[in-house]
């Protein structure tokens, strides 16, 4: 799932939720520093946030990999940050199930647009 938003709009409060009815105990925080965190519920839940990053040129080749697997589900914030090259080059086998947005929409209020490829 591709999380999309402004700062502060929810994202990783989205994925915290749909982590836990994963089956995930443990603290679900955000990524932003590491890129990625791996947690372990029913399945393997990948959360990544490509925040920092500016394009995949300047990272370690397959720094993705260990996070986008076919046996994983996995929560991707900021996936414009690689534009084009995301879907192209860094997802292999990996489908994207659903593009989700998040908006402010004055106080704790959030519009929410949730796209499913055809």
């Amino acid at each position: 799932m591709l999380v999309s938003g402004e700062l502060g709009s929810g994202k990783t409060t989205l994925v915290r939720g749909a982590c836990h009815a994963l089956g995930v105990d443990e603290p679900v925080t955000s990524p932003t520093f590491t890129i990625g965190h791996r947690y372990q519920g029913t399945c393997t839940v990948s959360h990544l946030d490509l925040y920092r990053l500016g394009g995949l040129g300047s990272e370690e080749p397959g720094v993705l990999e260990d996070y986008l697997r076919p046996d994983a589900i996995s929560f991707v914030e900021w996936p414009t940050a690689l534009e084009g090259t995301f879907e192209a080059e860094a997802l292999g086998e990996v489908s994207v199930a659903a593009r989700v947005e998040l908006r402010h929409a004055g106080g704790d209020v959030r519009e929410i647009d949730v796209e499913a490829p055809a």
